[in-house]
């Protein structure tokens, strides 16, 4: 024990010792770079040579510590070369000629003057080459003021916003339009309906329920200024009301300045471009639309789009002849061999006709066509579709052949599934998507993306208060609609929306969808231009379109087809990744756009932000007076 001890502290002597001279040594040198140290500042300031002779003397003989003379250089040397012109160019986007203020470029009458005249096909969509889209601002009329509110704005317009009279002068009689002072006055009345728009709807509602939320979606071809489509939204209906641009001049455009949906279009050669099974109810009130030609190929494009039990409602002209044939101008037996062609047609669509009473005519669709497709030995003609998507509805060729519903496992079933009313019909998870016929879109899915366009729409809200303000918005574009979300999100505000699916962008063809939750839209390629009047829409939504488009045109040319059809003081919102509104910002301070990027929803750290927007409020200049020669 005592041997362990004396061994311990020999250990412990040794251990010290050997920390002495380490703190000994340690010292040493830190004393010898000090006095170094000071015998350095003690030489002064080294001058600086004053010829480039003397500059190899200088270096080689100066102390290192002349070093800290020299300033670091921290600035990056692999620069990119500078940009060529072309990517640094300041866009330029001047206001067109006044002569354009109604332009419709796919529309242009100039232009469809190259095209057949048969079927109207000079009467459709006929765009300009890229070659030939202007580069300029389309101009509101001088005097152009910011429409009346909904629901104001149903009985009242700005003479100056549609500067026309013709269809005050030519349908005088029927009650369409009057002019007083400023302002345009719409009594509501129609060349069918001359005791008004709600009249005849209740005519109607006695012959079909229009009441219990079964009818939500209708469409009325030839439509004039739109009164059934206004009249329609106070019972919760909404119809996608379209007419061509004719000689009935600015009939769609005072639809629009209504705050009522429309779309220029015509049935020609070509199909609407909506979905199949789109529509509750398809409507032609004296629409001047050839029912019985073309072996019937018109009605043949409304079956498609009419849903399983769906109806057709005809007034005018052939119905009701043998009281009307001599206002007509034409003779009765003319008119009785139309009717009867136009029943034979609606047969052979296996259509029932269930009422007739006064002007009014009634026609359904069957539920499904179990018993259509028995019929077939009996009417050979139209044949069942075999290729053809149903739902392809952009720049197809129209067929003489009936598109099928979808198969059903019994006479009671309705094909593509039971569709709920008005208003739950809005968010229930919608047939298309329950069935799995659009692939990978789940019941879940629907859910989870209706909730967040709730949670961003009232995001939009809290940094665009016009947005949040009732009413100050009525006719809404939303470029890219999915689902439908954005539109759902904003059903309780007193607003419609057009939802635009793009038929070339890379996603699932959702207009079904849309259609199914009670909701109307279009489908639209963005490299062309809308079929639609400039100033149509107070607000746009746009969502990743210009991601979508960026190898198929530019974006500047979406973003003029934009500010065309917006009007003056419109508000746009557009998400994309930040670098993509980085460049779309840069060209809308050209525009007189007025607009700031936002964080996304979630966050700063997100890549996607938004864009908020407006368009300032400018017009043509007044016309100069004309002085007398």
């Amino acid at each position: 024990m005592a041997a362990t001890r004396f061994l311990s502290h020999i250990t412990i002597f040794n251990s010290t010792n050997s920390n002495l001279y380490s703190i000994t040594i340690l010292a040493i040198l830190c004393t010898i770079f000090y006095l170094i140290g000071i015998w350095q500042h003690s030489l002064g300031p080294i001058p600086i040579p004053n010829s480039s002779s003397s500059v190899s003397g200088f270096l080689s003989s100066a102390p290192c510590y002349s070093l800290h003379t020299t300033q670091l250089d921290f600035m990056p040397h692999h620069l990119p070369h500078d940009p060529t012109p072309a990517t640094t160019r300041v866009p330029h986007f001047p206001p067109c000629n006044i002569s354009f203020s109604e332009y419709t470029p796919c529309e242009d009458a100039r232009r469809s003057l190259k095209f057949d005249r048969d079927m109207l096909i000079y009467r459709q969509r006929h765009c300009p080459e890229r070659n030939e889209l202007l580069k300029c601002r389309i101009p509101a009329p001088y005097g152009y003021k910011v429409p009346f509110r909904w629901p104001e704005s149903r009985e009242f317009a700005w003479f100056a916003n549609v500067p026309h009279k013709e269809l005050t002068v030519e349908k005088k009689a029927q009650n369409w339009v009057k002019v007083e002072g400023e302002k345009f006055i719409f009594p509501g009345g129609g060349t069918m309906f001359p005791r008004g728009a709600d009249a005849y709807i209740d005519d109607i509602d006695k012959l079909i329920n229009l009441k219990d939320g079964s009818i939500r979606t209708a469409i009325d071809t030839g439509c004039g200024v739109a009164s059934w489509g206004a009249y329609l939204l106070s019972r919760n209906i909404i119809a996608m009301s379209f007419a061509p641009r004719d000689t009935h001049e600015a009939q769609v455009q005072f639809a629009l300045e209504r705050g009522v949906p429309a779309l220029i279009g015509v049935l020609a050669s070509i199909r609407l471009p909506y979905p199949s099974r789109a529509f509750d109810m398809a409507h032609c009130s004296r629409c001047l639309i050839p029912w019985d030609n073309y072996d019937g190929i018109y009605l043949i494009e409304v079956d498609r789009i009419l849903r399983p039990g769906g109806y057709w409602i005809l007034s005018g002209p052939p119905i009701n002849w043998e009281n009307h044939w001599k206002g007509w101008n034409r003779t009765a037996d003319d008119l009785k061999a139309e009717q009867s062609r136009i029943e034979t047609v609606a047969k052979s669509l296996c259509w029932k006709k269930i009422v007739q009473k006064g002007d009014i005519a009634i026609w359904q669709k069957p539920t499904n066509h179990i018993h259509c497709k028995a019929t077939r030995k009996v009417f050979k003609q139209p044949r069942f579709c075999q290729t053809q998507n149903p739902d392809m509805a952009w720049y197809t060729k129209l067929e003489k052949c009936l598109t099928p519903l979808p198969q059903v496992s019994e006479i009671k079933e309705i094909a593509g599934g039971q569709l709920q009313k008005w208003p739950q019909r809005l968010n229930a998870i919608p047939p298309r998507i329950s069935s799995g016929s659009l692939k990978g879109v789940t019941g879940n899915n629907f859910v989870e993306n209706t909730e967040l366009w709730k949670e961003r729409v009232a995001y939009y809200k809290k940094i665009d208060y016009q947005l949040a303000q009732t009413g100050r918005y009525r006719n809404l574009l939303d470029m890219n609609a999915y689902l439908g979300g954005f539109a759902a999100a904003l059903v309780d505000d007193p607003v419609w929306v057009m939802n635009a699916v793009p038929v070339e962008a890379d996603q699932l063809n959702t207009l079904g969808v849309i259609y199914e939750r009670g909701l109307i839209g279009t489908y639209q390629n963005w490299c062309e231009a809308m079929s639609t009047y400039p100033r149509t829409y107070d607000f746009i939504h746009a969502d990743t379109i210009f991601s979508l488009y960026k190898d198929s045109c530019d974006t500047e040319d979406i973003l003029l087809e934009m500010d065309r059809v917006l009007r003056p003081e419109g508000g746009v919102i557009i998400r994309d990744d930040v670098d993509v509104l980085l460049k779309i910002k840069k060209i809308i301070d050209v525009m007189q756009w007025e607009g700031r990027i936002a964080d996304h929803e979630k966050g700063p750290h997100e890549s996607e932000k938004i864009l908020f927007a407006v368009k300032q409020y400018w017009t043509a200049p007044p016309l100069a007076p004309k002085h007398d020669q």
